[in-house]
């Protein structure tokens, strides 16, 4: 008998890439420092993401991201991907997973980089946001 052999996919790490206001941002941790080094020009190390101010740029980085294996999803309506907590709550844990962060006045707003973070930032005790993108 012989053994069942089948094809295995890959894994691909997903990246999704968010209009944010005039600019396209995204927040990854990349494991080699090669891959980091092909975008370090646009890391913003005040808002620890990576920024394109550009269609242009933000093409060439997806391209190279693509290249060396990463799915990218390009983000414009960021609906589902925003959550808020209460002012007065903790908030660190959902910070770090963030890449956009705003207050209103009772509240503060978060865009996350993935549905995981958003679900974790649920799980922490935030809600999905619906009101206007303070961002």
């Amino acid at each position: 008998m012989r053994p069942s052999t089948f094809e295995v996919t890959e894994r691909r790490a997903k990246i999704n890439v968010f209009r944010v206001g005039r600019i396209w941002a995204f927040k990854h941790f990349f494991g080699e420092k090669e891959t980091f080094k092909l975008l370090a020009d646009h890391y913003s190390r005040d808002n620890y993401r990576f920024e394109f101010l550009t269609e242009h740029e933000r093409d060439e980085a997806t391209e190279k991201l693509r290249a060396r294996g990463f799915e990218i999803h390009l983000v414009e309506d960021p609906a589902g991907y925003v959550v808020s907590l209460e002012k007065s709550s903790k908030y660190a844990s959902v910070l770090k997973n963030s890449i956009e962060y705003a207050e209103t006045q009772n509240e503060r707003v978060f865009l996350m980089k993935d549905l995981v973070s958003v679900e974790l930032a649920l799980d922490f005790g935030a809600e999905i946001y619906d009101g206007i993108m303070p961002f």
